[in-house]
């Protein structure tokens, strides 16, 4: 019987490894090791939970609740996939991920309790979600940029809002930073907008040479 239970922890950790490798592939935070060792220990608490309590004596008033092992998992994985999402710069980051690290416990679950065909299936839809639709979103809807540059003085600042706003892109944070060396000033510019995903690398090639006079720090 345990070789049926070593299969599952197997079975899990090939659907929890091919989602770890798309995440990896895209250089997010939590990878193929990441989602596997989830999927593995989900596998193995959900087979814990099932029959690691066989030699408990049951009688006819009192049953074990086998969820309760199963629920904790739930719980738990919420830990590790808050250690995955970032707040930086008025933007959250990682959501994807942390959900990619909870939708993994629950496929390590289901090969746990020996519902492959479900488990191989919610990996395929998730591998769906992720891959396939991440192009397709790329070229519509919109995203949001953050953009810092130094200027050497107020006209190249103006020249830059000046091109933003012919190009229809409302400013949704803006900042702007006097530096002072001496005789020397420039000033060092903060600003967040939504532009097309479409468009998004055209409007970085744009900023990057039809503008002189600024040196772009950051744009992303």
């Amino acid at each position: 019987m345990e070789y049926e239970y070593l299969l599952r922890i197997f079975v899990a950790a090939l659907l929890g490894g091919a989602i770890g490798l798309e995440r990896e592939y895209r250089a997010k935070e939590a990878g193929f090791r990441t989602h596997l060792l989830v999927a593995m220990g989900s596998a193995l608490f959900m087979i814990l939970s099932f029959h690691g309590f066989d030699g408990v004596l049951v009688t006819e008033n009192h049953r074990l609740d086998v969820s309760r092992i199963a629920a904790q998992v739930v719980s738990g994985i919420g830990f590790i996939g808050a250690g995955t999402i970032i707040f930086q710069r008025h933007v959250v980051r990682g959501l994807t991920t942390a959900a990619g690290l909870w939708v993994t416990a629950a496929i390590g679950m289901a090969s746990g309790a020996g519902l492959y065909l479900l488990a191989v299936g919610t990996m395929l839809f998730v591998l769906l979600g992720l891959e396939p639709m991440n192009a397709l979103l790329r070229r519509i809807g919109y995203r949001n940029v953050e953009l810092t540059f130094h200027a050497k003085d107020r006209e190249t600042i103006n020249q830059v809002l000046n091109m933003l706003k012919k190009d229809k892109i409302r400013l949704s944070a803006y900042s702007m930073t006097e530096n002072k060396e001496g005789e020397k000033h420039n000033y060092t510019v903060k600003m967040e907008f939504k532009v097309s995903r479409k468009t998004y690398q055209d409007k970085v090639m744009k900023l990057m040479t039809d503008l002189d006079g600024i040196a772009v720090e950051n744009f992303e």
